[in-house]
Parts: structure tokens; sequence; C-alpha cells
């Protein structure tokens, strides 16, 4: 159980300063199917369950200061997927989105990342509305990566600022960022991939640059908040000298 004060947080047994913790969190949610395998439930239900775990680190994200919580939760590769199983997953997110009220209540921001073109309309005027509705809260942004891939990002980055007429010495490092969906957030602190898997899979790629990682051996739906304690408190380990 975390609690939080003006000058520190409580992580476990150990008390960190405030000014430690990693403003931005990302999380790659991976190992649901295998979960439901090992468990001898159905895709489904593993997936079903990586939502509530989504859903619980969101507000234990929101509790102990974290700004930003940017997740993966469908990759423009995930398409290839059985249709049964990417419905059953819009699905998911469309009942996650109905509840307006719930996001208002628990002060949550939320955004969407990727891209939006390939989405059923009903999920594109739900994702219109909740991004619309949740734009005041400020208890923390939760950027949901949707139909996202770190390289389609870069790719409709350089398209909107060919498509603006935006000079060529004109374009820095920043020009550019802000071009990509994450424009106006800054990047991630400390990126948590889950599963055992070591790779990045084609999420933040430019976002990442600095970021650091930690890879856990345990499946999403089994991620609990002790979990995310334990990620964040390697991250504060960490000397982050970006190259000096």
């Amino acid at each position: 159980m975390s609690e939080t004060a003006r000058d520190f947080v409580i992580l476990g047994e150990e008390q960190i300063p405030a000014g430690a913790m990693p403003r931005h969190i990302a999380i790659i949610m991976d190992g649901n199917r295998r979960w439901a395998r090992l468990n001898g439930k159905s895709k489904n239900e593993g997936h079903r369950q990586g939502a509530q775990v989504f859903s619980d680190i969101a507000k234990y994200c929101r509790d102990i200061g974290i700004k930003y919580l940017t997740v993966f939760a469908f990759s423009t590769e995930n398409k290839g997927r059985t249709k049964d199983e990417v419905d059953y997953l819009m699905d998911l997110l469309a009942r996650y989105l109905s509840d307006v009220e719930k996001h208002e209540k628990e002060n949550i921001r939320l955004c969407f990342l990727g891209d939006k073109g390939p989405l059923r309309p009903d999920l594109k005027a739900k994702i219109m509305d909740i991004e619309a509705r949740s734009a005041k809260n400020d208890g923390i942004t939760v950027n949901v990566a949707l139909h996202y891939g770190g390289r389609d990002d870069i790719v409709r980055a350089v398209k909107k600022l060919l498509a603006s007429g935006v000079r060529q010495e004109d374009i820095t490092e920043e020009v550019f960022s802000d071009a990509l969906d994450t424009g106006g957030i800054p990047d991630p602190d400390l990126l948590i991939r889950p599963s055992g898997e070591l790779r990045l899979s084609n999420f933040l790629l430019w976002q990442c640059a600095y970021t650091e990682f930690v890879f856990m051996d345990i499946l999403w739906p089994d991620f609990k908040p002790a979990d995310l304690d334990r990620a964040i408190l390697q991250y504060t380990r960490r000397s982050r000298r970006r190259g000096l």
C-alpha cells in the first residue's frame, strides 16, 4: 500500500522523494493470452482480466502522483489476429468507454494514440466523446495506444509536417516530436514490459530514446501495484545521464 505526501512517496516499505519519481510511465500490457492458456481460460477471459488490471493500475498511478501513463493496448500488427478476438477486444474497449461517469469521478483524463481510421464508427464516436469530456480532469493523463505502431507514428508525423508546408530548415527534434501522437506530452521516464519478453515491439520508438526499461517475468493479468512499486524502485536507483 502506497501513500503520498508533499515531499515523498511510500512504495512498499521504502520512502522515495517525490522528485525522484517518474513523471511518465509507459507499459506494454503483454501476456493476456498466455495467462489464459496457463489458467485454462479462454483468450477473451485473459483480455477481460488484463483490462481490469489496466483500470486498477491507472488509478494506482494517479494515487502515487504519476502524471502520465501510456499503455500499449492494441498494435497495428494485432489486427492480424482472429476476427473473434479482435471484435472482443474492441467490445471491451467500447464497454470501458461507455462508463463516462466513472472516469469523471476518478479524475482521469483519457487520450488515444494511434491511427483511428480503421476503427469502428461507434468506437471513434466514443473516443471523441470521452476525450472531450475528460479533458479537464487533472489527476492523471492516461494515453491508450490503440491501433498504434511506433513506425506508423513516425510516418504519419512526416506526412503531417509535409502537409503543413513546414520548411526543411525549420524541422527540429522538438518540431518533429510535436507532430507525433504524443505531441505536448513529455517522453516516458520509465517503460515497463511484463511477460518476460525483452523487446519494444514497435512501441514509442522515437519517444523512448532515453527511457529507462524494466522487463519483468510476470504476465499482465497477474500484475499488481506491488509490481509497479518494484519497477519504480529500480528506476529510482539508476543514474540517468542522458549521454553526459
